[in-house]
């Protein structure tokens, strides 16, 4: 293991997190909050300083070459030590005065959950509210991902890191050079958060909520400015944008690539992308039934926050249009199911992933054949091409170990005599990185009264899930640490 290089790049990330700090540090600046903007640039000098000096101490005779448990480790200590870094400011500031709850609110940000201990969120300075959707925007792609786009000048390869890191099940490489892939992908990323800030602004919203909600929707994370999020805006325009970009950032990345650069082929045959759209077209089509005739009466109220709330739950962003739990019981079992499924790989959602489902789905077709003909060689084949025993193995493992970790998760915070809808769905919410749930976390309530205890369970759980499980619970194995 090259400790030496882990540690060496950790440095570069956390100053690229403490240089981002600027952004918000203008906004304290710009709307007059000069305590805000003094522990911004405190904290943006302490960290440069010291990454500085262990860059430069662990620079000597560093390996360039990192193997794949030096991706596990960094990714995983990256997460940790990030957040750790962006709690500073919360905590510092007193905007957020215990430093579990800024610890909290910070990994909610960068994994891109939206989990919130904010009883007020309208009562933070402008600033540290930048700060806290600016977490889920760099989280949403990756800030590892973005640390593999600048490594290739440093002279290190940053093909394992991408691997630990990046979502879903496989990792597609667009171009040859694993860097040039990371920067495309950021390029996509950085458009598409353009192209909706301007289309907010053109509905009424000003730089600041269009800026900070865009964060929330390209990295489907769903922190917002306003204490009853989206809904503030009581806007259909709002909400529509809003709506069909949480989609695009629950599609795989690669798949924009591709459709920019006019491979429609592979885009029209992706299995997944079929999948996913399918999903949500159902689930739009059964909650606008049910909110129209059990709820709304009005077709069209029926359809924009139906398929508002079917969106932001599947690619598990977590806004919130209006308060679902109020919803008929069928329109909240359809969003409970969605809670299990998640984007697609390869984009900014959460949760198993689509791929995962649907491969989970055509194995057991396959398994009803073979009862009917023993004998019988059927092929799993998705997007055209075939799939290997092994990752329908993986996929069968992982599947495992995300409901194992939901339930451990829902019978620790259970610890504290909630309800079994608040603890489960809490689980779901956190290792599904979506942020509300039903029960006592339901889209107006929060995780405030959760101990210090369940809130360091629950900052773990996030991490678990946005990094796809195993790359953090391999570390704690023993064989990951022999030689």
């Amino acid at each position: 293991m090259h400790l030496k290089t882990v540690i060496n790049i950790i440095a570069i990330l956390l100053v690229i997190v403490a240089l981002f700090m600027i952004f918000p540090a203008l906004w304290a600046l710009y709307y007059g909050e000069k305590s805000c903007f003094v522990v911004f640039l405190k904290v943006i000098i302490s960290v440069i300083i010291s990454c500085g000096i262990v860059f430069f101490a662990t620079k000597k005779n560093k390996e360039n070459n990192l193997s794949t448990r030096d991706g596990f480790l960094l990714v995983s200590l990256s997460w940790v030590l990030a957040s750790l870094i962006g709690a500073l400011p919360f905590y510092l500031s007193g905007s957020i005065p215990s430093f579990t709850d800024a610890f909290f609110e910070t990994m909610s940000g960068f994994t891109t959950t939206g989990a919130s201990i904010l009883t007020n969120i309208e009562a933070l300075p402008k600033s540290m509210l930048f700060w806290r959707s600016l977490t889920h925007w760099l989280g949403g792609m990756g800030i590892v991902v973005l640390t593999v786009a600048i490594l290739p000048l440093l002279g290190i390869g940053g093909l394992q890191l991408i691997k630990a890191e990046a979502p879903g099940p496989t990792v597609d490489k667009i171009t040859p050079r694993i860097g040039e892939t990371a920067k495309y992908l950021w390029l996509i990323y950085v458009g598409f958060s353009v192209l909706e800030t301007i289309l907010l602004l053109f509905g009424g919203m000003n730089l600041f909520d269009a800026l900070t909600h865009t964060f929330g929707t390209m990295a489907t994370g769903g922190f917002s400015t306003k204490n009853t999020s989206v809904a503030h805006f009581n806007s259909a325009y709002i909400d529509y944008v809003i709506t069909i970009f949480m989609i695009l950032a629950g599609i795989n990345f690669t798949l924009h690539y591709k459709l920019i650069t006019g491979n429609f082929k592979d885009l029209i045959k992706d299995s997944e992308l079929k999948a996913y759209l399918t999903i949500f077209a159902v689930s739009t089509l059964l909650l606008t039934y049910d909110l129209t005739k059990n709820h709304f009466d009005n077709f069209w109220h029926g359809l924009r926050y139906g398929s508002f709330q079917a969106a932001t739950i599947l690619t598990t962003t977590g806004y919130a249009t209006f308060d679902y739990e109020k919803w008929p019981a069928m329109s909240r079992t359809v969003l409970f199911l969605l809670m299990f499924i998640g984007g697609c790989s390869g984009s900014t959602g959460g949760g198993i992933k689509v791929i995962r489902i649907f491969t989970l789905f055509k194995q057991a077709l396959i398994e009803m054949r073979y009862l009917i003909r023993p004998k019988g060689i059927f092929t799993l084949r998705l997007s055209g091409n075939v799939v290997k025993k092994d990752i329908v193995y993986a996929i069968s493992g992982f599947f495992f170990l995300y409901i194992a970790i939901v339930l451990t998760v829902a019978l620790l915070v259970s610890l504290e005599d909630v309800d079994i809808l608040t603890s489960v769905s809490s689980a779901l919410a956190t290792v599904g990185n979506i942020g509300p749930g039903f029960g006592r976390i339901g889209p107006t309530e929060n995780y405030a009264f959760y101990s210090d205890f369940s809130k360091w369970v629950l900052s773990f759980a996030m991490m678990i899930g946005r990094l796809e499980i195993y790359t953090v619970l391999v570390i704690f194995t023993p064989y990951f640490w022999k030689k």
